[in-house]
């Protein structure tokens, strides 16, 4: 093998290891905006509190701002929230002058909505299913706050 071949093997072994250092680099620096979830996993526990704070105060209007959701403008009615959890989802209940209702729900990984009643009522109801099974929560007001209770 000559010199110039020699010389040609390496300069591409070197060209090659240089762009894959070049690319896992700027894989780190971007990181998790293309391999993760964005602001990290948040534990079951974390979702929880997370779903039975109050939502803070908003100044302004209510509505889109910017950068943020939409956010809709809370009822006259707004009462207790409680989050519920259940091995197909999770669910935000509130008891006001009419009725209980449905704030929020979400299903779990694998599970998915099957159906909802939102109220507001004397009850209402989410199913959530999945390969696994499904799952039913029924929530009632006792007094000013939501409670889960065995459905009829």
């Amino acid at each position: 093998m000559s010199r110039r071949s020699v010389l040609v093997a390496a300069g591409w072994v070197a060209t090659v290891a240089v762009a894959t250092l070049i690319g896992l680099g700027a894989i780190r620096l971007v990181g998790e905006s293309i391999t993760g979830t964005p602001g990290g996993v948040r534990s079951e526990a974390e979702i929880e509190r997370a779903l039975a704070s109050p939502e803070p105060a908003q100044s302004g209007t209510v509505g889109a701002t910017a950068g943020g959701p939409t956010t809709p403008a809370p009822s006259a009615s707004a009462g207790v929230r409680r989050s519920f959890a259940t091995g197909g989802g999770t669910a935000v209940a509130e008891c006001g002058a009419d009725g209980v209702r449905l704030v929020s729900w979400a299903p779990a990984q694998g599970y998915r909505v099957h159906e909802v009643d939102r109220g507001p009522d004397d009850d209402v109801e989410v199913t959530f299913e999945g390969s696994a099974g499904r799952h039913e929560l029924k929530v009632r007001c006792i007094g000013t706050e939501p409670v889960a209770v065995a459905d009829d």
